[in-house]
């Protein structure tokens, strides 16, 4: 019998902030992580609505303001397609969030529009985001118009190099020696999805730690035929 040493918590994936966004070359994502950080010192700021295919940043960015808001004691609003049709909007709120845009039955399409309403007469931030663009939604005419308000921003996907720039500096920050063997199986044979690419880093960190061998090509093909990928 093969004994595996237990991971003692190592590799918790980091909450998203603006410093651990990677913009990469693309100017357009740059100049959205530019325009949300200096976001929050800004009176009655119009609101703002990403979007973009999975992957690509979106909600990153959303909790990354999100986190900077609390950080200044602001409290914030989180509305996605999973939240509860009965929440209502609370006067403390410093900001207002809207995910998964275009993922919005009819009744949360309705509670959507009835805080955005209240958001924006209360003078707070508003931040959305969506696969798709505004005009684009399959919303009600009414909400679609009002995600579209403010400032629009598409968010590009990684390149390649960009992506290996992203997997080489968490895997640095974890310890992991990442080679290029891996690093190429990994962007050739898994989505870019960069949200994906770093589960499946930590899931590697974590089962690497567990066998106590370094990570190789090999320990990654054992690690998915264990988890039946």
């Amino acid at each position: 019998m093969v004994m595996r040493q237990i991971p003692l918590g190592l590799g918790l994936e980091e909450a998203h902030t603006f410093e651990n966004f990677f913009a990469g070359s693309q100017d357009a994502n740059a100049a959205a992580l530019a325009h949300l950080q200096a976001l929050n010192g800004q009176a009655q700021p119009a609101p703002v609505y990403l979007w973009g295919e999975t992957g690509a940043g979106k909600t990153h960015l959303l909790q990354a303001l999100a986190h900077e808001v609390a950080s200044l004691g602001g409290r914030v609003g989180w509305f996605d397609a999973g939240s509860s049709l009965a929440m209502d909007f609370d006067d403390t709120w410093r900001l207002l969030v809207l995910d998964q845009c275009e993922l919005y039955g009819p009744a949360q399409q309705q509670r959507a529009f009835s805080l955005f309403v209240q958001a924006t007469g209360q003078g707070r931030l508003i931040a959305s985001a969506g696969r798709l663009p505004p005009v684009d939604l399959p919303l009600r005419d009414d909400l679609r118009t009002r995600l579209g308000w403010g400032h629009v921003f598409q968010l590009q996907p990684l390149s390649e190099n960009d992506c290996r720039a992203v997997l080489r500096r968490a895997a640095d920050r974890r310890g992991i020696f990442l080679s290029d063997e891996v690093m190429s199986y990994l962007l050739t044979r898994f989505s870019r999805d960069l949200g994906s690419l770093m589960a499946l880093l930590l899931r590697l960190d974590s089962f690497a730690l567990a066998a106590q061998r370094a990570v190789t090509v090999p320990l990654l093909k054992q690690m998915l035929a264990e988890e039946g990928a």
